[in-house]
């Protein structure tokens, strides 16, 4: 669809703003199908997470996302446009959303600027379909917001969206419109941290006990041994119950300052339910048709001193075991985008260093062909061996046979697209869904030969804590 780059400041001008809505519903009327109006402009520097908090709705679709070294931030309020799907066909069906909403936006306003492209929000569950009908969040879901606001590089860009028809109430359309970015305006321009009960209420139960995780590495290593796979990953799960709703503003909030070498991220189902989470790892990254993406593997706790850091960074960069796992993945990754018709290029292996981790990381990067679109990406790299094993089809099998909890989102794709097929993927790691007072807190941990019960379950140990101090 046609874009207007002239009519700046149009969502300030009441006047003018009906009077383009009203125009648009009579071109609506002339092609004979609907429109979505996409009409962005800059505003005064706000917080997108301080804006959430002030107008999201607990059952209504949203999205955040925050990388504080690359000065980014998103918040995605309301569905203007909306997809769920539950097949095996997910990511397809997902493109093709994706597409048929492009066709239907007309743009008016800062075309420009960094944070001007209305952007699609997607999450995908780990396994296309939940072992049970009673699954939290669809194996898709896709969607335009209402409302987008951007910060980055210090500029602040607020995306209206609307949908236009011919059969419309455009009066109300337009005082709907009106009072919502009212609100936006007049939103804090920081977080209000509410208090909490301390962490000594909280009531702490897994799902199973770690003995149960013990035994399944156990098993899990016995199969490698007889050669049935050489890696698989596990994950622990840890309920958490507070006698207060948890704050899930505040909980990012915290994320986000613990850990601002990560991705923060928030999705909700439209019907309470919130998964939350400070990922690592990215997924994919393209930008101008230019693929970053990373492998991620083999880990180690960060020291308590420069000395002692140094010592568990020397052991990781000479562990065996860890460098066979992280070589999996980067094999797998390069496979997988040679067979998308990609020509990857890795850089040198080195150690990422997180906030309470460090990981051997290779980065990856390659050109994209116009014809390829993300989603066929994300659907070739998910899952990748550093969430799944290898092989990949074999160990998602025997995850659900070691693992008595749905997965859902946990260590699944989350991100965006924008409108010129720009896009943003991380993995849905160091994460926790969110309901009300209950939270389920996930962690997983790569298995291979010469992995040790004990060992694992305390690196799971260490990684629900990310979680779970950002709770309180």
């Amino acid at each position: 669809m046609p874009v207007i780059p002239s009519r700046a400041n149009l969502l300030q001008n009441e006047r003018e703003l009906y009077r383009f809505l009203v125009a648009c519903q009579e071109k609506s009327k002339i092609i004979g199908s609907d429109l979505i109006v996409s009409l962005s402009e800059v505003i005064d520097s706000l917080d997108p997470l301080a804006v959430c908090q002030a107008i999201a709705q607990p059952n209504q679709q949203h999205f955040y996302w925050e990388n504080r070294k690359e000065k980014e931030a998103i918040a995605a309020i309301g569905a203007i446009k909306s997809i769920t799907v539950n097949s095996p066909d997910r990511f397809s069906q997902s493109q093709q959303f994706v597409q048929s909403c492009r066709k239907q936006l007309f743009r008016v306003g800062e075309l420009h600027l960094p944070g001007s492209e209305p952007h699609f929000f997607c999450s995908f569950t780990f396994f296309d379909l939940p072992n049970n009908s009673d699954y939290t969040f669809p194996a898709a879901t896709i969607f335009l917001p209402c409302f987008q606001i951007t910060s980055q590089k210090d500029c602040c860009v607020l995306i209206a969206n609307v949908a236009i028809s011919y059969q419309v109430h455009i009066d109300l359309v337009f005082h709907q419109l009106k009072q919502q970015i009212k609100s936006i305006h007049n939103a804090s321009h920081s977080v209000v941290n509410l208090t909490f009960p301390p962490p000594e209420q909280l009531i702490q139960k897994a799902p199973n006990h770690p003995s149960h995780y013990k035994a399944a590495v156990a098993e899990a290593l016995k199969s490698i041994h007889k050669n049935r796979f050489s890696k698989i990953v596990l994950a622990h799960a840890l309920d958490v119950i507070s006698p207060v709703p948890f704050g899930l503003v505040e909980s990012l909030n915290r994320l986000r300052q613990r850990h601002p070498d990560c991705t923060i991220f928030s999705t909700s189902n439209g019907k309470g339910n919130h998964f939350i989470g400070a990922s690592p790892e990215r997924l994919l990254s393209i930008q101008n048709q230019q693929l970053a993406t990373d492998a991620l593997a083999g880990s180690a706790p960060r020291g308590k001193s420069a000395a002692e850091d140094a010592s568990f960074a020397n052991q990781l960069w000479k562990s065996e075991k860890e460098r066979r796992e992280h070589q999996a993945v980067s094999d797998f990754i390069t496979h997988r985008l040679h067979q998308l018709g990609l020509e990857p290029q890795r850089k040198p292996l080195q150690l990422l260093k997180l906030s309470n981790i460090q990981h051997l990381w290779t980065p990856i990067q390659a050109e994209v062909p116009a014809k390829v679109h993300p989603l066929e990406i994300v659907a070739q790299l998910h899952p990748t061996p550093a969430v799944a094993g290898v092989p990949t089809d074999i160990a998602c099998e025997q995850i659900r046979n070691y693992e008595t909890f749905e997965r859902a989102l946990y260590a699944a794709p989350l991100g965006w697209i924008d409108y010129q097929g720009n896009s943003k993927f991380i993995v849905g790691i160091r994460s926790a869904t969110i309901a009300g007072n209950h939270a389920r807190l996930h962690a997983g941990a790569g298995i291979i030969a010469g992995s040790h019960p004990d060992k694992e379950l305390a690196e799971i140990q260490l990684k629900l804590q990310t979680m779970l101090k950002a709770l309180v």
